[in-house]
């Protein structure tokens, strides 16, 4: 049997990495000695991750829609690399939230090209370095989202499920070899990817601002990007091939299970439980 890939101290690539899970990661991962290559489209605060980083680090402001710059990053970085590429993240994402009633082709089309198509060109990028090393992980950030579908979240949802069945169908094709595939399944994440999306109107239909939805989102989250990013590096290192952050992942996960096609009904009856709960407090 190959040993669990190690990550603490061996170079690392993430996508994603100006906020959120992946500053996390590459904060957590400097700081235990990995060397890092950060990407994102957004220069302002990637360098601002490359500041509060304390080792060696190679950055790239990246579109990951983007497939030939992908692959010229993936050149850059193995011109880069001080040792064996240890794990690529492809974690970079983007939300929107509306019903497929009012759907906008062009917002859809969006988020798939970076959440899902991002990933893909992410990992045939980046999956020769490893194929080449035979050792090393590919880690890829789906959601509970990809594991039952929302309201109002069918473009999210169609992105995420799609990354787990790439992810899962790339995991079986890697068998007998020394790299491995990971899904990463987060739950409620106190991140800017609400206040970052796109939102025409309010989805609910009860008019609240784009600054109103995203502090709904933020007042739900359970899970730091702090605590994300260390459970997803104990994870990978303890050779998970799926990944579930946060308690709530662990009730989507249940529920997708145990009531494959009546979760929603569960999950609202639950709900309104807890808040009744916390009004007679």
């Amino acid at each position: 049997m190959r040993p669990l890939p190690e990550l603490t101290g061996r170079p690392v690539m993430i996508t994603g990495a100006a906020s959120g899970i992946g500053r996390s990661l590459a904060q957590r991962l400097s700081r235990l000695g990995s060397p890092v290559a950060i990407a994102d489209i957004n220069e302002t605060e990637l360098e601002k991750t490359a500041a509060s980083l304390s080792g060696m680090v190679l950055t790239r402001v990246l579109d990951v829609s983007d497939a030939a710059d992908q692959y010229r990053f993936a050149d850059e970085v193995r011109e880069w690399l001080p040792g064996p590429l240890a794990a690529v993240f492809n974690n970079a994402g983007v939300a929107i939230s509306s019903s497929v009633l009012d759907a906008v082709p062009e917002d859809d089309e969006w988020l798939h090209s970076i959440n899902f198509h991002g990933v893909v060109n992410g990992t045939r990028a980046f999956l020769p370095i490893l194929v080449a090393q035979d050792e090393g992980v590919i880690v890829n950030t789906s959601s509970v989202f990809g594991l039952v579908g929302m309201p109002n979240q069918s473009a999210y949802c169609a992105a995420k499920f799609a990354v787990r069945g790439f992810t899962d169908s790339l995991r079986q094709e890697l068998r007998g070899t020394g790299v491995r595939a990971v899904n990463v399944h987060p739950g409620g994440i106190n991140t800017n990817i609400v206040r970052n999306g796109r939102f025409r109107k309010d989805p609910d239909g009860r008019g609240r601002t784009k600054e109103q939805i995203a502090a709904d989102f933020a007042a739900i989250t359970m899970t730091s990007p702090d605590k994300a990013a260390e459970i997803i590096h104990r994870g990978v290192e303890r050779g998970k091939a799926r990944i579930l952050v946060g308690p709530d992942a662990y009730v989507f996960d249940a529920l997708a299970r145990i009531a494959p096609t009546h979760y929603y009904s569960v999950m609202a009856r639950l709900q309104s439980s807890r808040s009744r709960r916390k009004e007679s407090k």
